[in-house]
């Protein structure tokens, strides 16, 4: 499919994402009408499952768009300018992931607007709800910023006038709701196994969701400019896994003094579930980034690819472990994700996969737009393969 302004390339794997997204599609429509109790293997002992797993991760990876916006907007590192828009792609896409699949995972999901009108201001879910509501809505206007250049060229000026305000409070929103994730689970003390829980909880949840961030903007880079046949800017990329090694560095420093002084060290080489599945998750997830980030091999793209993948996988397990693994033994077996759980679940990524590539193929997503050269209010923008040119005129 192209158009003049408009293309969307049409191949095989676009067609099975698409006969995904359908099916998946009329399973989240059978689910609404139907109940959790017909469509998943949910029940009152594993009231979250999959779907919460999923929500945890992906609230955790999209966690790239605030940590490269205070890198770049707060701290002014201009240097990780270039991939800025692409953390801010990466967000969005995964805020959106989330938001629908919170809306299919709530018993009562015609209720879901309630919390705005109803504050339980007691409650981190509140928090939490607020929060990515807030923040999904600020993303929302960054991203106006970037359709604005191609469509509804007017509204760009406006944009553009609030946007230091935005950017700003987009990057902080985040350092609430990421560390609330991790404080509903201190509702658990006599479920949730002491390996992982700890008042340390919501820092552990937050300082990750920090780290991981760099990590998944260097691979999507790599993944990305590989597909489109461009060169990688390796020092760019490198930067950003060194500033990622460097908290994973007091991440680990964190986790080894919580565990120290409370108590629990000696769960860890216990030789069991929650201590291998713990080892697993610190080692191939924090340990081997570590020295693979301060190693030459992270010059390479290699080494780079070894890092990102180790880092984003520690993020995966150690949310599994919080929602599944450290509960098993408490809860029991009794859940096993539906295939219909499963299915809505993939055809969910599948529609994020394909919104991501008609974005990057349609709007300036990989080139940032350059700014007028001079103050006069004339201008017009120009969209070619990716690049914005300015050209001012009186």
């Amino acid at each position: 499919m192209a158009t003049k302004n408009w293309s969307f390339k049409i191949t095989p794997v676009r067609m099975m994402l698409l006969a995904l997204v359908v099916f998946s599609g009329l399973l989240a429509v059978y689910r609404l009408f139907t109940g959790l109790g017909a469509a998943t293997n949910l029940n009152d002992q594993w009231p979250w499952g999959l779907w919460i797993i999923v929500d945890l991760t992906a609230v955790a990876l999209a966690g790239a768009g605030y940590s490269i916006a205070v890198l770049t907007h707060i701290l002014h590192i201009k240097r990780f300018n270039s991939v800025a828009r692409r953390a801010l792609l990466i967000s969005f896409m995964g805020y959106i992931f989330v938001l629908l699949t919170l809306i299919l995972e709530i018993g009562r999901w015609d209720n879901f607007w309630r919390p705005f009108v109803s504050w339980g201001y007691h409650s981190p879910m509140f928090e939490v709800f607020m929060c990515i509501s807030a923040y999904f809505l600020m993303q929302a206007i960054e991203f106006g910023e970037i359709v604005t250049e191609k469509i509804g060229k007017p509204a760009y000026k406006w944009i553009r006038k609030i946007l230091p305000v935005v950017v700003i409070i987009a990057a902080l929103l985040p350092f609430g709701h990421q560390a609330s994730l991790g404080a509903l689970y201190l509702a658990f003390p006599d479920k949730l196994h002491p390996l992982w829980y700890s008042p340390m909880l919501p820092w552990f949840f937050l300082i990750s969701s920090f780290f991981v961030g760099p990590a998944v903007v260097a691979l999507e880079t790599i993944l990305s400019s590989r597909l489109r046949k461009e060169k990688v800017d390796m020092g760019v990329l490198k930067g950003l896994a060194k500033i990622s090694g460097a908290i994973m560095i007091g991440y680990l420093a964190l986790k080894i003094g919580d565990l120290s002084v409370r108590g629990v060290l000696p769960a860890v080489l216990a030789g069991n579930l929650e201590g291998n599945m713990f080892l697993l998750e610190m080692v191939v997830g924090v340990i081997i980034p570590i020295l693979i980030c301060f190693s030459p091999w992270i010059a390479k793209k290699s080494g780079m690819v070894a890092f990102t993948g180790c880092a984003i996988f520690g993020i995966v397990l150690s949310r599994v472990n919080v929602v599944f693994v450290g509960m098993y033994n408490t809860l029991g077996p009794g859940y096993v994700p539906s295939w219909i759980e499963w299915g809505i679940t993939i055809g969910l990524l599948s529609a994020v996969i394909l919104a991501y590539t008609f974005i990057v193929e349609n709007f300036a997503v990989f080139s940032p737009a350059k700014k007028p050269t001079s103050k006069e209010e004339g201008y017009t923008v120009s969209l070619r393969k990716q690049e914005v040119s300015w050209q001012t005129s009186k």
